[in-house]
């Protein structure tokens, strides 16, 4: 029985489900999940990320974790811990720029956080003959804090989704995922009666809400581990950067957006990072944060363009590549404004590499 069968069985007999609920069991299911089966990450594959498009990325990373880790105090033990790695391209990248800093290096104990079995296998296969071997563990409250932490997390809140509410001329109503008489998937509304918190902006009749209680748990939880053992977590994303209404939810198959009822677990479901609540929830914890600052202009500080320029003269014939590579990272039209970046680190103790203003 494949997962849409067996979604839509589940929501004749329980009710209808929330977005939530089901981009998680599209993603996650142990059966028919898309990460937990099938992830398909690269050109040839389903979508793309920052560090595939370049290896420019992974590196200035790899630059931001060393001189973090020097703003730390060069500490003898470090932890480099990566949530959601992909298929490890931006922590072999990474640790291939690390090289300039052996001490660093010799200090790293680096530890992958990756639910999904398949890129686990890929992350091995890509750094089998790195500087550092990675350990996997299955949380962040697996991390131990004896030791100051370097945490990366690119994409990763888009994977954590959503709940979406709807204001109607009669109200607020949930969006949630129902089943037709002939077991067709559906979007419908269903009416809140009580016990709904309204947001402090307003939304118009027909603007949808997001709400994601994995998106603030995450930096919840981010905020415990890095006000435990110090240090700071580096998060990059496309999402918004101040409270708004939108519907963001997205499937994508083969680089094309399709239906998200279609196919349940053949596609990669995503909805934008919620940069405000994730470091509202953060705050709340204990820890400090930055400002969120677009990926173009991050990564320019972090000197991306004479890395590129470093790079054209090493290979001439490859120039005009170099250039379109970093005009997808940093051009406003492209990666530049609509990612962001931000961080979450230990209070009192640490200026962030990149958010120095």
């Amino acid at each position: 029985m494949s997962l849409k069968e067996r979604l839509a069985r589940e929501i004749a007999l329980t009710g209808p489900m929330t977005v939530a609920d089901f981009v998680t069991r599209c993603l996650h299911d142990p059966q028919g999940g898309y990460y937990a089966t099938r992830p398909a990450i690269g050109a040839t594959g389903d979508f793309i990320t920052a560090p595939m498009i370049s290896q420019m990325f992974g590196e200035l990373i790899g630059l931001w974790a060393i001189e973090l880790w020097r703003r730390l105090g060069a500490p003898e033990r470090v932890r480099l811990v990566e949530v959601g790695p992909g298929d490890g391209t931006l922590m072999a990248d990474a640790l291939r720029a690390a090289r300039l800093a052996p001490d660093f290096l010799e200090a790293v104990d680096l530890i992958l956080i990756e639910p999904s079995a398949p890129l686990r296998a890929a992350q091995a296969r890509m750094l089998a003959d790195s500087d550092v071997h990675p350990r996997w563990v299955s949380a962040l409250d697996r991390v131990e804090t004896d030791a100051p932490v370097i945490l990366i997390a690119n994409e990763v809140l888009d994977c954590l989704p959503a709940r979406q509410f709807v204001r109607t001329e009669d109200g607020w109503a949930e969006r949630r995922v129902g089943v037709t008489d002939d077991g067709a998937l559906q979007f419908g509304l269903v009416k809140i009666t009580g016990g709904f918190k309204r947001p402090a902006y307003e939304v118009e009749p027909g603007q949808t809400l997001e709400i994601s209680e994995q998106q603030t748990g995450f930096g919840r939880d981010l905020a415990t581990l890095v006000k435990a053992a110090s240090g700071a977590a580096l998060l990059i994303d496309y999402g918004r950067a101040k409270p708004e209404a939108g519907d963001t939810l997205q499937a994508l198959r083969r680089h094309q957006k399709v239906d998200p009822l279609a196919d349940p677990g053949e596609a990669d479901l995503t909805q934008w990072a919620d940069f405000p609540i994730v470091l509202e929830a953060a705050v709340h914890a204990g820890a400090d944060v930055t400002g969120c600052l677009g990926q173009g202009e991050f990564l320019k500080l972090l000197g991306i363009e004479h890395r590129a320029e470093r790079l054209k003269s090493g290979r001439p014939d490859a120039a005009p590549v170099i250039d379109r590579q970093l005009a997808r990272l940093t051009g406003d039209d492209q990666m530049g404004t609509l990612f962001k970046a931000c961080a979450i680190f230990s209070p009192h103790t640490l200026v962030v590499p990149g958010f120095e203003d």
